[in-house]
């Protein structure tokens, strides 16, 4: 669908490097296709991202090799913990994006990545990039704000490599990945050359062996005293992966240093929504002002939304449906404003968050809802609206189409309430009158 009506998001590039994991599958299996690859796709990430500071702290509870570093939230904090560091620190922004060392601020200063060799250099860098908006590649033009930074101990990598741990259906279990060659971006790597992405299923019932992980770091090319090393951190980091319900841990590089230690340079880990009730802890780190407020607010709400950048609103119950309104919309020169899929079982209440959320949007012309009642009933979603829009008033036009289980009791409350509503029973019909209210 994507691909045959050139469809892309570019506000959704995802810093999770869930897209990146995916992509690196993709071309492995050699079922890529390389135009679409390249366009950013829209989907909702299901799960907590943590900064990169939250991730080391997460691994060295298990045992895993990290940098000494320190956190710092003002300049006079980074200045104390550069103080630890005679050698010198990295000092590093703290956003969930990649591409943060060729991003740029916009105040100007270029840079989310720094080595610094003095307290005065550091004091310096700290000042332009705290409290500022960092834009990244991934970021899209309204980028992330700075407000942490993490200092670490300078070292120096003797070699790079990659590694990862995920889900994978394929083999009904966790993969572990791995690359002799790290540092750089493992898709291209992947596509480049894929016998140089070493892949290890892991038995989820019997767990990694140290024999498995032993195994894993001899073919990430590792030698002599520090294969015993990579493979501790292997282990502790498939622990982490098991016992923090995590989907996804991707570290690179794990480097080693000219000093003999194999340590975690710098990792993304995203963990499981579903386990937030026995994960608290990680889950109270989630830092908000990464994320688009609109999501947020819909997640509060148990409510599956993306946010677009288009100027049509829709409300959808099934994911589906969802796909094939913002392709009709497409289709007759409408552009979706955002992917709202209130799902099955949804409430009043959830109606009424939806719909404001969707009428807040200051970019939203017009609001489509279209709903087929199978287990959601019509009737259900009219009296949701219309309560909706007696309490928050009708500010944008809005085309609703119902068809399915009790359409005509839902059909009557709408004209019943005497709204200013659009009400039609064709899906076309329906699509083009809210892309020409929109216009």
């Amino acid at each position: 669908w994507l691909k045959s009506q050139s469809f892309s998001f570019p506000a959704l590039r995802d810093p999770s490097a869930l897209q990146t994991m995916a992509g690196v599958l993709r071309s492995l299996s050699g079922v890529a296709n390389k135009s679409l690859r390249n366009k950013p796709v829209a989907q909702q990430v299901r799960c907590l991202n943590l900064h990169e500071y939250q991730s080391l702290e997460v691994f060295a509870s298990f045992g895993v090799q990290v940098p000494r570093g320190g956190v710092a939230k003002t300049v006079d904090e980074a200045v104390e913990v550069a103080k630890q560091f005679p050698g010198g620190v990295v000092v590093k922004s703290q956003v969930l994006a990649g591409g943060r060392g060729l991003g740029t601020f916009k105040n100007g200063f270029k840079g989310g990545v720094h080595i610094c060799d003095s307290v005065e250099d550091v004091k310096e860098k700290a000042s332009k990039m705290l409290n500022q908006v960092l834009v990244t590649k991934q970021t899209g033009e309204a980028g992330k704000p700075c407000d942490t930074l993490f200092l670490c101990e300078k070292f120096q990598i003797k070699r790079e490599r990659y590694f990862a741990i995920l889900m994978d259906r394929s083999v009904g279990g966790p993969i572990l990945i791995g690359s002799k060659v790290g540092g750089t971006s493992i898709e291209d790597i992947a596509e480049a050359d894929p016998d140089a992405i070493i892949k290890m299923p892991v038995d989820i019932m019997k767990g990694l062996s140290p024999e498995q992980a032993r195994e894993m770091a001899v073919k990430m090319d590792f030698e002599g005293d520090q294969i015993q090393a990579a493979a501790d951190n292997i282990a502790m980091m498939y622990k982490t992966f098991i016992e923090r319900d995590c989907t996804m841990v991707e570290i690179n590089p794990l480097g080693e240093l000219v000093d003999g230690r194999v340590i975690v340079c710098d990792a993304k880990v995203g963990f499981d929504d579903n386990a937030a009730f026995r994960q608290k802890d990680i889950h109270e780190k989630r830092d908000y002002s990464q994320e688009d407020p609109r999501e947020v607010e819909a997640s509060k709400w148990d409510l599956n939304y993306i946010g677009l950048d288009g100027s049509i609103a829709c409300m959808v119950n099934g994911a589906g449906l969802a796909m094939a309104t913002m392709d009709v919309l497409k289709l007759h020169g409408g552009e979706p404003a955002n992917f709202l899929d209130v799902g099955g079982a949804a409430q009043k209440d959830q109606i009424k968050a939806a719909f404001s959320l969707l009428q807040g949007d200051p970019s939203v012309k017009s609001i489509f809802i279209n709903i087929f009642g199978g287990i959601m009933r019509c009737d259900v979603i009219a009296e949701g609206v219309v309560g909706a829009i007696t309490e928050l008033g009708l500010k944008k036009p809005v085309v609703v189409r119902l068809v399915g289980t009790n359409v005509e009791r839902g059909q009557q409350i709408l004209e019943e309430s005497g709204l200013d509503l659009t009400f039609n029973a064709d899906f076309t019909t329906a699509a083009k009158k809210a892309v020409e209210l929109a216009a």
